[in-house]
């Protein structure tokens, strides 16, 4: 391969490329999951990614991007550089409008969040992956020590979940876990409070004492937490609501209750 700067490099052309098809397979869950890879779209999170030192095995960019951005070009941590057509991208990519770049990079073993840890965030069965890429971006900015979600909530390499995210997905702990019940256990066992909401509970969540160490526990978009993980919370607390509105939104209830929680704990 000729080096990044070389102005030999081939364009990539058709979009029946081997690279094209892969890159298209991994829009699916299960081929992201066998392959052990996933997708970054976009000139922000491949900022992200090098910023944090996360590796690329393929870099692919139109020559408009890379003559915009010619530092990250050069200095990407990927094995493989790929110029390729506006056409060829926009058949790769998951998004309407892609801004002229979109990586593969390899599903390396997350941090897991620390027990007992400080504040940290859980959350059942959560499906849309706009609703949790959000709650990472927030999670992030709050300072929360980490996130986990059960095993069947939207996958954490979702594309749609690291666009939401807006790059903080490199930087905040986070695990899935096949028995978010037992998680909850051990940080309970380590002394750490759990507080769920919930929509008849009589605390406003500002009630709660949030300068213990606490995990915040969450539940899906429809049908809130399982009644499993709901008996196990030492504390359930509601978001107060005017009469005829039913619920917030997930990731609303989430900023609400980790800054709650941080402004607590900086008193």
């Amino acid at each position: 391969m000729s080096s990044p700067e070389s102005g030999d490099r081939l364009l990539l052309t058709s979009t029946q490329n081997p690279l094209v098809k892969q890159i298209r397979r991994l829009h699916n869950a299960k081929e992201r999951q066998q392959e052990q890879l996933f997708l970054l779209e976009g000139t922000h999170l491949i900022q992200e990614a090098c910023a944090t030192g996360y590796p690329l095995h393929t870099l692919c960019a139109t020559p408009d991007w890379q003559a915009a951005h010619p530092d990250l070009w050069q200095t990407a941590p990927a094995d493989r550089l790929e110029l390729v057509t506006d056409k060829v991208l926009a058949a790769m990519a998951t998004t309407v409008n892609p801004d002229g770049v979109i990586a593969i990079a390899p599903r390396l073993k997350l941090n897991p969040p620390l027990i007992p840890g400080n504040l940290i965030l859980a959350i059942d069965r959560l499906q849309d992956p706009g609703n949790l890429g959000t709650i990472m971006r927030t999670a992030a900015a709050a300072g929360v020590d980490g996130l986990w979600v059960s095993g069947d909530s939207v996958a954490l390499d979702h594309p749609k979940v690291l666009r939401a995210s807006a790059g903080q997905w490199f930087r905040l702990a986070m695990a899935t876990s096949n028995n978010l019940l037992a998680v909850v256990e051990n940080y309970q066992q380590q002394g750490v409070q759990v507080v769920a909401t919930g929509m008849t509970a009589a605390v406003d969540y500002w009630q709660v004492d949030f300068t213990k160490p606490t995990l915040v526990l969450l539940g899906n978009e429809g049908g809130g937490l399982s009644p499993e993980l709901m008996a196990k919370a030492d504390r359930v607390v509601r978001v107060p609501m005017q009469p005829g509105v039913e619920s917030l939104n997930v990731s609303i209830t989430a900023a609400l209750l980790l800054y709650e929680a941080k402004r607590q704990q900086a008193q």
